[in-house]
């Protein structure tokens, strides 16, 4: 029978990447497997508490702390962002996604703070990359693994509210922007930073020590370098533990500037299958949150129109929520997300199981790799 461990190393052993660490609880087990080595010479084994960046899988615990402030009344999830966000109290919408950038209507209502969590403010990207409205996005989005490529929220709000939104409020989902607007909103509401604000509200409360948007000297022996293919069957450095985790970003991202262990996130995700509380009774979100986090909230042309980052799913607060099992891993009801710099997490609340895997290769489209694939294949036991 085919163990984590012997799985992952398949890969490795090829060259696909320097090292990994797996980790697959289900019934009550915990299986985890770090093959390989924190970088290309090999010099450092791949330790189990090794520090990634963990990239688009840091929009779950994001959308936590959202839920958090709506719990306290902070927020609410009818309320216009305006409110906190005035930047985006008049937006404008191109009159079609094909069209030009000046050729714009007024938006139909305000944006509200469930548009943020859903996806559906109107800012993200689309499938298709070509349109003109996408185009200018990645000229403020600039997405990549380079934590410093943003300027400070303030600045990085105002040249995004110089742009029109693709879709009207509510109408589609649009991958991205809407996480890093969480940030940014929670900050504002709480007239505090970011990172100071999920700390206190999602990562102490849940023991995750090792997860935030730098990682310290005394770490970074832990941290691991990123890499991305090179074009010609190998791969080149793109970032290293002295590079971009280095220090505080100016823009700290919701979107995906989170670094962490996969134990850290295997401590989410067993607040979220416990229904929001910690091994020890400690209430870190309301059921409820909970329950809306994980519960799809997307039409049916809404998923279609998604459906080269979906795969035909849907979407909850901060991560996709399975809805056919269309695949030996899609299960109604599991929930999480996958990383640019190769990452994934899921939870399936029906069976318990938590799925995590952190890898040095950064995706070459939001399609999930090979290891991806066969490691969920893995997790759901039908390997």
């Amino acid at each position: 029978m085919t163990t984590l461990h012997h799985l992952v190393k398949t890969y490795i052993d090829k060259d696909w990447a320097p090292g990994a660490v797996a980790l697959v609880e289900r019934h009550g087990r915990t299986e985890t497997a770090a093959v390989g080595s924190l970088d290309a010479t090999g010099a450092q084994p791949m330790p189990p508490d090794a520090i990634f960046r963990l990239a688009s899988i840091t929009k779950p615990l994001v959308a936590a702390a959202v839920m958090t402030l709506v719990e306290d009344g902070t927020l609410a999830l009818d309320a216009p962002v305006a409110v906190w966000i005035p930047e985006l109290a008049h937006p404008t919408v191109v009159r079609t996604p094909a069209g030009p950038l000046d050729d714009v209507v007024p938006a139909s209502r305000q944006i509200t703070v469930q548009d943020l969590l859903t996806f559906r403010a109107g800012y993200g990207f689309p499938s298709d990359f070509s349109l003109p409205q996408v185009k200018a996005l990645f000229e403020v989005q600039r997405p990549g693994a380079d934590p410093g490529a943003l300027p400070d929220p303030d600045t990085w709000v105002a040249e995004l509210a110089r742009l029109p939104l693709l879709y009207q409020p509510g109408e589609a989902w649009l991958y991205h922007t809407c996480s890093d607007l969480q940030g940014v909103l929670i900050a504002r509401a709480t007239g505090r930073p970011l990172p100071e604000v999920l700390a206190e509200r999602i990562l102490e409360p849940l023991g995750m020590s090792d997860t935030a948007f730098e990682v310290p000297a005394a770490k970074r022996h832990r941290l691991t370098t990123a890499y991305r293919p090179d074009g010609t069957d190998g791969l080149e450095a793109i970032d290293t533990p002295d590079g971009g985790w280095s220090s505080l970003p100016a823009f700290p991202s919701g979107g995906g500037g989170l670094a962490g262990t996969a134990a850290d996130w295997l401590a989410f995700a067993r607040m979220l299958l416990a229904g929001g509380t910690t091994p020890d009774g400690r209430r870190v979100l309301a059921t409820e949150s909970v329950r809306r986090m994980t519960t799809d909230q997307l039409t049916p042309a809404q998923r279609a129109r998604a459906a080269l980052f979906l795969e035909g799913q849907g979407w909850g607060y901060g991560g996709s929520v399975d809805i056919a099992a269309s695949d030996p891993w899609t299960v109604p009801g599991r929930y999480g997300w996958i990383g640019g710099t190769g990452t994934s997490a899921h939870v399936v609340p029906a069976t318990g199981t938590v799925a995590i895997l952190l890898t040095q290769r950064a995706m070459e489209s939001p399609t999930p790799p090979a290891l991806m694939r066969d490691f969920w294949r893995y997790a759901a036991g039908t390997s």
